[in-house]
């Protein structure tokens, strides 16, 4: 973070956290999304996670889809 990147790519950024701890994570990387207004692309199996996001996509046996 400290390079300023306009794009962040976190692939399961908190599956080996526990619960409280990847919280956290998450909600650290939200707000620096809002404060600094960068792009953040994630990987996750957790439907709670992906509900807070603005866009969100589904890949499908190798297809991009819209939900």
């Amino acid at each position: 973070f400290v390079s300023q990147p306009s794009v962040i790519l976190a692939d399961e950024m908190t599956g080996n956290l526990d619960e409280k701890t990847g919280h956290a994570v998450i909600d650290a990387m939200f707000e620096l999304q809002a404060a600094s207004r960068i792009t953040i692309v994630l990987a996750t199996h957790d439907k709670e996670l992906a509900a807070r996001c603005h866009t969100r996509k589904q890949l499908m046996n190798g297809v991009l889809q819209d939900l």
